[in-house]
């Protein structure tokens, strides 16, 4: 089976990177039921096709032009099975079934290519691919150790904001302020996996939406951008009332609330005397004798904390708390996502001491809030600055993370790490795709249709030397699929039934692990990590050879695909042709036939040899990298 193998040109194939990983099974894409016979177009539709052709056409000028300044030819456009991978890759997050490509392949409409990119958008499988990239953006940085509980919820939610084709300002602006139980709320995803911690909350707000690194500043000035300490600081003083509630009996349950109490599932502290101590206190004073006590507060939400209240705000220590002496009391001092009144930058000189107070305020635009806003006033307004068109780096973040993402490389990179002493190469192509998505309500679908369209997404791979400096988006790179892309292409081809997925109910159920986790913990990497970074270990090639789901899948008989496969075709060249087509989408090269026909001749018995080439196909590089 080596042998195969390496006479198919994949000896490494086996310790290649691989991906396995969680996500739900995708239906295949059928071009049989697109519609894209027939283009019932109305003028309106006809003119938003002209603008989306427009859009492509225009970043491919502007990159054109470019590489004809550097005096660079660019690679041809891809055939038409090996565009149909890798878009249905990108966008619905599996491999296309062997139908569908040999259907793709006669389809003789010039514009076939564009209206399979509108229908791969519509399905259900774009929202899920989508959804867990950005479950794996978000979670693969967490500093929760628990921060896995939530997972699936994060996933549910972020599927119907991509079903809804919320605007990527609505999503962002949702994560910044979620609220709520994390079980039922899935935009809490970011203030839960962090802790409600205001440092980590920010590196990762300023990382995800304004693509900056900004966690070095936590501590002293950015070494090579102009970001300073304070500013860093600045930007966690807009998370430091967040606070995670344990749910009673339920180690696994959380909720994010305020520390100043506003909103549903807001947190009883200092709050309610802060924000109309008369009030609080005369509705407490039951024997109005202008104190109050700790008979007095009785068994009332505040009562768990009154000794804390006490403590903080009894200046004559008489054992009760009088109106003055509430209105001059701080909040209590909280840890990080434990609520605190204010954010403090820590004096690195003196640790102990509380620190330079902060104000709200957002670097990149240099906008500032105030001390002593509220939790939920705090965020939205942060959530609201950081979308704003006027913060040019939200747009530009985005659009340089998704090109990087479908093209192996971004306009900067790595792609979470831009700044304004960087600079980024084809500038003048990513400053019009960042313009118009601001112009198209920062709708993802708009964007993703705008680059799959592109001639510089559909270039061919050119393979050059590891000590060559290629000019960027003359040609595509080799790029590896991500975790879940490949557990759902390999239960695609292999016909694995995966199960239903475990949705709802008790948090911890949704905790369990099944096979999708397991090869997740293997197999699944961050997103934002350059793709020359990645690399495989011996771990994740044992896994892949020796699963039980992969290897009992794999055998050729009775109901199985491969079994379905010979049964099918007679004939040994047909069946070859098949298997490639189902595994690879294409069709085996004149000399892949050669050499899969020989070995049949040399093994003898025909089940036993299909089964080793369907391992070698398995376990190519191939399989596991879009191309």
């Amino acid at each position: 089976m080596r042998t195969l193998l390496t006479q198919l040109g994949w000896q490494k194939a086996v310790w290649t990177v691989l991906a396995g990983g969680t996500a739900v099974g995708i239906i295949a894409v059928s071009l049989c039921s697109t519609g894209l016979q027939a283009d019932e177009a109305t003028p309106q539709k006809k003119t938003a096709a002209i603008a989306k052709r427009l859009a492509s056409e225009e970043v491919d000028r502007l990159i054109d032009e470019q590489l004809a300044a550097s005096k660079v030819t660019p690679a041809g456009l891809v055939n038409d099975e090996d565009f149909l991978r890798r878009v249905s890759f990108d966008i619905a997050g599996t491999i296309p079934t062997a139908k569908e490509v040999t259907l793709f392949g006669l389809d003789p409409d010039p514009n076939k290519r564009t209206k399979i990119v509108e229908h791969l958008l519509a399905t259900d499988e774009y929202a899920w691919n989508w959804a867990r990239y950005w479950r794996d953006v978000l979670f693969l940085r967490a500093t929760n150790e628990r921060a896995r509980v939530m997972a699936s919820t994060f996933e549910d939610w972020m599927v119907k904001q991509l079903q809804a084709n919320a605007g990527w300002d609505d999503i962002t602006r949702s994560l910044i302020t979620g609220k709520g139980d994390i079980s039922e709320h899935g935009e809490t995803a970011l203030i839960f996996i962090h802790e409600g911690n205001p440092e980590e909350i920010a590196g990762e707000v300023s990382r995800i939406f304004l693509g900056i690194q900004m966690q070095c500043a936590n501590c002293h000035d950015h070494p090579t951008d102009k970001w300073t300490r304070d500013q860093f600081h600045s930007l966690a003083a807009f998370f430091p009332r967040i606070t995670l509630q344990r749910e009673p009996n339920n180690p696994a349950g959380f909720t994010i609330a305020s520390f100043d109490g506003r909103g549903p599932g807001g947190r009883f502290g200092a709050g309610p005397f802060q924000e109309n101590p008369e009030r609080t206190f005369s509705f407490m004073d039951r024997n109005q004798d202008g104190k109050l006590t700790k008979e007095e507060i009785g068994d009332s939400p505040i009562s768990r904390l009154f000794d804390r209240l006490l403590e903080n705000g009894d200046k004559n220590r008489d054992g009760a708390l009088t109106l003055p002496e509430i209105k001059d009391m701080p909040p209590p001092p909280m840890p990080p996502g434990r609520g605190k009144s204010e954010h403090h930058m820590p004096d690195l000189k003196q640790p102990n001491a509380e620190g330079k107070l902060m104000t709200p305020a957002l670097f990149t635009t240099n906008v500032k809030g105030r001390v002593g806003m509220e939790d939920e006033d705090r965020r939205e307004l942060l959530g609201k600055w950081i979308t704003s068109p006027n913060n040019t780096w939200f747009a530009t973040s985005l659009v340089n993370r998704l090109w990087g993402e479908l093209l192996g490389e971004g306009f900067y990179m790595p792609i979470d790490d831009l700044g304004p002493e960087r600079k980024p190469r084809m500038v003048a192509a990513l400053d019009y795709l960042a313009a118009e998505f601001v112009k198209h309500d920062h709708d993802l679908k708009w964007l993703l249709r705008t680059i799959t369209t592109t001639n510089a997404y559909q270039r061919q791979i050119r393979y050059t030397e590891p000590t060559e400096n290629p000019v960027p988006f003359a040609s595509a790179i080799p790029v590896r699929l991500r975790s879940d892309q490949i557990f759902n292409a390999i239960i695609k081809v292999l016909g694995v039934d995966e199960g239903p997925r475990v949705a709802g109910g008790p948090i911890q159920a949704r905790f369990r692990r099944g096979p999708r986790s397991q090869f997740e913990e293997k197999f699944g990497y961050d997103p934002s990590t350059p793709q020359d970074e990645l690399l495989g270990n011996v771990p994740q090639a044992l896994t892949l050879m020796n699963f039980p789901p992969l290897t009992n899948a794999l055998r050729a008989e009775g109901n199985t695909r491969l079994g379905q496969i010979l049964a099918n075709n007679k004939d040994d060249e047909d069946a070859i042709s098949e298997l490639y087509l189902s595994f690879l989408a294409r069709d085996p090269s004149k000399k892949e036939l050669t050499i899969a026909t020989e070995y049949l001749t040399k093994v003898g018995n025909r089940r036993e040899a299909f089964e080793d080439l369907a391992w070698s196909l398995l376990n190519s590089s191939e399989f596991i990298s879009k191309r």
